[in-house]
């Protein structure tokens, strides 16, 4: 009865709705947010570093389309891939960034950052993406596409590392960067693992609920 009443709320189109709503508009604001960044890349580096630069507006870009897709399932084999390549990228890149950003704003607070409110609002939109994308990701169908998440997310990890176009850090944390390095490679091994470890578990829920219930 649980698993029913869960699933009936989170997949009510009035509640996909209201969060596509908040995640396209919070996606907007972090591409805003990114402009400073993205403009001294565009004239500092190759063009084609752009994309990199901008992780968590993109991983909650990656979140609004895979909610997108559930209110407007696709039927073709290749829009059901498609579908899973989105939703195994919105689960694992949500999870990652979410965690990353609380967890260098807060060891940016530690080491005497000081806090604004702007960092508090960071704080709760990144925790609600990660907490979201392991909501939903019972409903997602990426288990697959989980490899292509991990190889797409070190490779994205690699380049910001690489080329230096990682998102910009507090200034106490500029002599750490390489720690943040091995924190954001391991964030992301992490991330995959709880990524498969939620569908898992919410596949043999949905199954020993089914078989209770026949």
């Amino acid at each position: 009865m649980p698993v029913h009443w869960f699933e009936k709320l989170f997949k009510n189109r009035g509640i996909l709705w209201l969060l596509f709503i908040v995640n396209f508009l919070g996606t907007i604001y972090g591409y805003i947010w990114y402009g400073s960044q993205m403009e001294f890349t565009a004239a500092n580096y190759p063009l084609w570093l752009l994309p990199f630069v901008p992780d968590s507006p993109t991983a909650s870009l990656f979140f609004t389309l895979a909610l997108l897709l559930l209110l407007f399932p696709p039927k073709s084999f290749t829009g059901l891939n498609i579908k899973g390549i989105i939703e195994a990228l919105a689960v694992v890149t949500s999870v990652k960034y979410g965690i990353w950003a609380v967890s260098i704003i807060i060891a940016g607070g530690y080491q005497g950052d000081v806090l604004t409110w702007k960092d508090w609002m960071l704080m709760g939109s990144h925790t609600g993406m990660a907490v979201e994308a392991l909501l939903y990701a019972g409903f997602f169908s990426y288990r697959r596409m989980l490899p292509l998440a991990l190889i797409w997310t070190l490779f994205n990890d690699t380049v910001d590392y690489s080329y230096g176009v990682y998102p910009w850090l507090p200034s106490v944390l500029e002599d750490n960067v390489i720690w943040v390095q091995y924190f954001t490679f391991a964030l992301t091994l992490f991330s995959v693992a709880v990524a498969w470890l939620f569908r898992e578990r919410s596949k043999l829920r949905i199954t020993s609920s089914k078989r209770a219930s026949s």
